[in-house]
């Protein structure tokens, strides 16, 4: 399984020697004048139709694959300084999209319940099945060594395995690929047939232009959210801090039926002196000083 990194690249090239068809993409040149905005747009020009091609052959979903490649092309644009400085840029973008395209959230999504229209060619219809069918780690595994052309550490570091890990994930994706199209057995003729597979669908990326200025309304968007989120959450702690208690306040016990107590006597009978009492006080006149002044004796 081990080759060299020459004989490698000299498998990225398309059969018929065009740079469009090929799932590697071009070199990016190295000129250090560039604004970037112009340094963007010559990654995105030399990596984005051969990426949507790669990812294509991962999801078997057209505008899948366009999408995930301008999310990634759109988040490389928010964190450029730093994309730019790194060792490989295009290796960023792609395992960024790589990322995006397999997410499994994508299946609750209702764009993406129905299946899309396979291939035309019955021989592309089943590399493009047999490969849907095996796990995304061991898709990807072959994608990025018999399709982008990377050496093992290469996929092995993208993929983030060891490299013993990633020969047995590539030995066993070739070996499935093989069980359901024999014709693929060789190595070198399904690096051919995945290249052929992504060349013969219509794939295109949008415009440079057009997915910086997406991924600038995008990024404004998310600042503005998350701006709001922060003012509510302040209002929200503020509010509190006003209405809250400043002390503790005990809580009221329940109402319970008082038990023990004896019940309210009945009254009686007047007796001879309360009769006559009542009598003396009913026979005086309801106004005057004697009701407001003791009689003496």
């Amino acid at each position: 399984m081990t080759r060299s990194t020459t004989a490698r690249r000299d498998r990225t090239t398309n059969p018929t020697g065009t740079q469009e068809a090929s799932l590697r993409g071009g070199a990016i040149p190295k000129t250090p004048s560039l604004t970037p905005d112009q340094s963007f747009d010559a990654l995105y020009a030399f990596c984005a139709p051969a990426l949507v091609r790669q990812t294509y052959l991962l999801t078997g979903r057209r505008e899948l694959a366009r999408e995930a490649v301008e999310r990634a092309f759109q988040l490389a644009w928010q964190r450029w300084p730093e994309v730019a400085r790194d060792r490989d840029p295009g290796g960023w973008v792609r395992a960024t999209a790589y990322e995006y395209a397999l997410s499994p959230w994508h299946g609750f999504r209702p764009r993406y319940r129905t299946p899309e229209p396979p291939p035309a060619d019955p021989s592309a219809r089943a590399l493009l099945h047999a490969l849907l069918r095996l796990p995304p780690s061991y898709r990807r595994t072959l994608v990025l060594y018999d399709g982008v052309g990377l050496d093992l550490p290469e996929t092995a570091a993208e993929t983030e395995a060891s490299t013993p890990a990633a020969a047995s994930r590539l030995t066993r994706a070739r070996e499935a690929v093989a069980a359901q199209v024999p014709e693929l057995a060789d190595p070198d003729a399904l690096h051919r047939r995945l290249t052929e597979l992504a060349a013969t669908e219509r794939l295109r990326a949008d415009a440079p232009n057009s997915v910086r200025t997406c991924g600038e309304r995008r990024n404004v968007f998310w600042t503005r959210a998350a701006i709001a989120f922060t003012v509510a959450i302040i209002g929200a702690t503020g509010l509190t801090l006003r209405t809250a208690p400043t002390h503790y306040e005990a809580p009221i016990a329940p109402a319970q039926a008082v038990r023990g107590v004896p019940p309210a006597p009945a009254l009686g009978p007047l007796s001879r002196t309360e009769l006559s009492l009542r009598a003396k006080l009913r026979a005086e006149a309801e106004n005057g000083p004697e009701r407001l002044v003791p009689s003496p004796g």
